[in-house]
């Protein structure tokens, strides 16, 4: 199995964050993870809304959320556990997180979960 990237803080890019969180979908994952106070399991993210997420598309997803520094996520077992870095992007980028998820929410776009340090 590859190692999971998970970047530094000092690493983490505006420009990275603004781009995972630029597709619906994910900021829907990032908002729910984020909004659980709790480490989710892949699968209970998979469903959306009325729509179910493929496996493929669903770790593509999980992947970009990592490479962003928005999630770390853990191998147990046969399940990938993921919990937000959003204490640390806060700490880091005071503010961003907060603006984006709020712009999401005031559209409309199911992703009205506040994020835990915003």
């Amino acid at each position: 199995m590859r190692p999971l990237v998970h970047p530094a803080i000092e690493d983490v890019r505006p420009e990275a964050i603004l781009h995972a969180l630029s597709d619906p979908s994910r900021a829907a994952i990032f908002a729910r993870i984020s909004g659980a106070g709790s480490v989710q399991a892949c699968a209970s993210l998979s469903a959306l809304g009325d729509r179910v997420i493929p496996k493929s598309s669903l770790s593509s997803h999980f992947k970009v959320l990592r490479e962003a520094g928005l999630i770390r996520s853990e191998r147990q077992g046969v399940e990938m556990r993921n919990h937000s870095r959003c204490a640390e992007v806060e700490a880091r980028f005071p503010g961003l997180l907060g603006a984006i998820m709020s712009a999401y929410a005031s559209q409309g776009c199911g992703t009205a979960g506040k994020t835990e340090g915003a």
